[in-house]
């Protein structure tokens, strides 16, 4: 999904050289795996799909479940009775486009990326806990339409063929809902991972050096590597992704 976005939506700015695609603010997809356990923090990232083009739709809703027990000696109906919040969903609108490049595939392998978000991942069968991947989706300041998640479906049409049949354009419309958080203090509104950040390693990072430059405490290592599924703390590749926990998530560590 990387180089992929909705059409329009301030995205065709990027599209074009200079500062003003420097400066635009692309949405991301960080797909990781899910927790072990009872936790409510995402496993290991697994890919960060950065929006090439920013959705030009993108459709929030949330519920609240109230219960009517019908009775027949009540004339004018019983009283509902509220039963809770039921969590956010999302759907957003995905365009892909390589028609500038006829003979590349990437639109199917991304499509086919978006897919795998529905798929149980090898990990998670290891572990005994069968789950498809969590993905947390990110634009900027929109805070509200960041929160943890899972795809629930992903529907994709392919609009442009190549003259070999390959697609080369598609829409995707992918649907997610929300995994509420059990983290006590944590703001309602934003969800499990809203101070969480990635970074790609360059030549001279350590988890050591991460943790002193994003919490102050060398020692919060140890969460970066657990969020990341680091089991050896000298292995730091450049160029690789790794989640930086919020400061909250590392204070119990």
């Amino acid at each position: 999904m990387a180089g992929n976005g909705g059409r329009g939506g301030g995205g065709g700015g990027g599209r074009k050289g200079g500062g003003a695609g420097k400066s635009l603010v692309r949405a991301s997809l960080a797909v990781h795996e899910p927790p072990i356990g009872q936790s409510t923090t995402p496993g290991a990232l697994m890919k960060t799909f950065t929006f090439a083009f920013n959705p030009s739709q993108l459709a929030l809703s949330r519920r609240a479940q109230w219960k009517t027990t019908p009775t027949a000696a009540v004339r004018d109906g019983a009283v509902p009775e509220f039963m809770g919040p039921e969590p956010r969903e999302m759907t957003v609108e995905i365009f892909l486009d390589s028609s500038g490049v006829p003979g590349s595939n990437s639109v199917m392998k991304k499509v086919e990326a978006l897919f795998s978000c529905c798929e149980v991942t090898t990990k998670s069968i290891a572990a005994k806990q069968p789950s498809t991947p969590w993905v947390v989706f990110q634009w900027g300041a929109f805070s509200t339409a960041r929160f943890t998640a899972y795809v629930s479906s992903v529907d994709a049409a392919y609009s442009l063929f190549s003259t070999t049949g390959v697609p080369i354009r598609a829409t995707c419309q992918v649907r997610l809902h929300e995994i509420p958080s059990k983290t006590k203090g944590q703001n309602p509104t934003s969800g499990a991972l809203t101070a969480q950040s990635v970074h790609r390693v360059v030549a001279g990072d350590t988890l050591q050096s991460l943790a002193w430059r994003e919490y102050g405490d060398a020692n919060a290592w140890r969460a970066i590597a657990e969020a990341n599924g680091i089991d050896d703390p000298s292995g730091l590749r450049t160029g690789t992704e790794v989640v930086l926990p919020a400061a909250e998530e590392v204070g119990g560590h």
